[in-house]
């Protein structure tokens, strides 16, 4: 199996409050989307959030293990309205690092629930710092749109690249 860049997306100056990438060929195996981002609000850790095709009807479940250096914590939930893949820095983190998300979406094409399993870490040279593994699914169609968000707007020079798996 080999990897082909579908698109990358770059955040130009002033942010944006979201990246989408749209008409997504349906001739591959699996996807792979990978972030490097910062949010724009100073306060916590933000959350990376996918919606698959624009739903928000509650198709997404989800298992989450998160560590933060002396803490370990998981969390569940079954119906949610979006795919919550991981974490990256907020403004208030060091200045200029970026978080890194990787996400492999199984089966893309298919009309069957969907896994999709991510891994995250933050970057801060301070307190607080996350890693992060998720397990979902996400019941719908076949895959033609990603769109990716926070709260508040995601920040300049972020970017996501998503790319295809086909057989070689």
């Amino acid at each position: 199996m080999k990897k082909e860049l579908i698109e990358r997306i770059e955040v130009g100056s002033g942010g944006a409050s979201s990246i989408e990438f749209t008409g997504i060929p349906q001739d591959g195996k699996d996807l792979v989307l990978m972030f490097s981002g910062r949010g724009t609000i100073s306060s916590v850790s933000r959350f990376i959030n996918v919606l698959f095709n624009a739903d928000q009807d509650g198709n997404y479940n989800y298992m989450r293990l998160r560590g933060d250096g002396s803490t370990v914590t998981s969390a569940s939930s079954a119906t949610k309205y979006r795919l919550e893949i991981g974490l990256m820095p907020s403004a208030s983190a060091t200045a200029n690092t970026f978080g890194n998300c990787q996400a492999h979406i199984t089966n893309y094409t298919s009309s069957t629930p969907k896994p999709v399993s991510t891994d995250s870490v933050t970057e801060n040279n301070a307190t607080e710092a996350y890693a992060n593994l998720v397990a979902n699914t996400w019941d719908g169609p076949a895959i033609t749109s990603i769109n990716i968000s926070t709260s508040g707007n995601i920040a300049e020079h972020s970017t996501a690249s998503l790319y295809r798996v086909v057989a070689e």
